[in-house]
């Protein structure tokens, strides 16, 4: 699970930074950083979950 999460992370920082990098694409940039904020938050609350 941890892997899956990990590998999110790293897709959505990608996209991010070519969003931000390419400059017509600037909507890829803000889903990027939506979905890395989103899938950040799920791994946290999943791990502290197994952790209780």
């Amino acid at each position: 699970m941890v892997q899956i999460i990990a590998v999110l992370l790293i897709i959505w920082l990608v996209l991010a930074v070519l969003g931000f990098v390419v400059k017509g694409l600037l909507w890829l940039a803000i889903i990027g950083v939506v979905l890395f904020v989103v899938t950040a938050a799920v791994g946290w609350v999943r791990r502290n979950a197994l952790n209780k």
